[in-house]
């Protein structure tokens, strides 16, 4: 079967900058790694394969550094990888990320699954697994723990806040992963080595036929109209006591600043 992943290279730190012009991150100069979620997302594919046979194709859409991230996935095993990249995709919402996304999948041409993890943990929206669902009018499932493919379905457990739910799904498919799916594999010493020979093959908008109005700051209707870091969170207060005490005390604290 023919597998699809994307990924997507994410800061590894917590102190982001953002450009005050564009309300964007500001990523140069900052250290990158493989989204957690979509590690596990290569994982199940590799899995997937080893199972069933087949081929796992991996593509991002970033800036060139994002060539870093798809050799990590070389290093963990996969077949074939793709970086889309375009000063033409800068500022991207996940609507025109989705779209470019589903763009360059069209062009990969025949699959039989795409995998996502199930949000990035730069922006926390999970919405570009069902957009690129939504662009290529092909069935979804999100938050998934467990996969199982037989033919052409699917059967997918679902992890949601208080229980498990199973579906079926026919394929191709979108499915978002959670991380409980599995633990990633390490980079094996030879995949290493080929991911540092890999020449990465890029395209660009026009490459995958994208139309110039969904790409970029231009084509995303998202509107960020201000992006700030909230200040720290003072100091807390440990009340002493016994504990009749310490209720009054939380009680007056609680009458002081009006809570109730």
């Amino acid at each position: 079967m023919n597998i699809i992943v994307c990924i997507k290279q994410v800061p590894e730190t917590t102190e982001v900058k953002i450009n005050p012009e564009t309300n964007t991150l500001i990523r140069e100069g900052v250290p990158a790694i493989v989204n957690p979620f979509d590690e596990n997302a290569v994982e199940t594919a590799l899995k997937l394969r080893e199972k069933h046979g087949g081929k796992v194709t991996v593509i991002t859409m970033g800036p060139p550094q994002a060539a870093e991230a798809l050799k990590t996935t070389i290093a963990m095993g996969v077949d074939d990888v793709i970086l889309v990249s375009d000063r033409a995709f800068a500022g991207s919402d996940t609507w025109a990320t989705s779209y470019t996304l589903a763009q360059t999948i069209k062009k990969i041409g025949a699959f039989n699954l795409i995998l996502c993890g199930k949000q990035a943990i730069d922006g926390d929206t999970a919405q570009v697994g069902p957009g690129i669902a939504e662009w290529l009018k092909i069935p979804q499932v999100t938050f998934a723990v467990k996969i199982e493919v037989e033919g052409n379905k699917a059967k997918v457990e679902r992890m949601l806040e208080e229980v498990n739910e199973v579906v079926e799904t026919p394929l191709p498919a979108v499915i978002t992963v959670v991380k409980q799916i599995n633990e990633p594999r390490m980079p094996s010493l030879r995949g290493m080595m080929k991911a540092k020979k890999a020449q990465i093959k890029t395209m660009k908008a026009e490459d995958i036929d994208a139309d110039p109005k969904n790409l970029g700051l231009d084509g995303s209707p998202t509107q960020v109209v201000k992006i700030f870091t909230p200040p720290p969170k003072g100091g807390g207060e440990i009340l002493a006591g016994e504990p009749a005490e310490i209720i009054d005390k939380l009680i007056a604290k609680i009458k002081e600043r009006k809570i109730i």
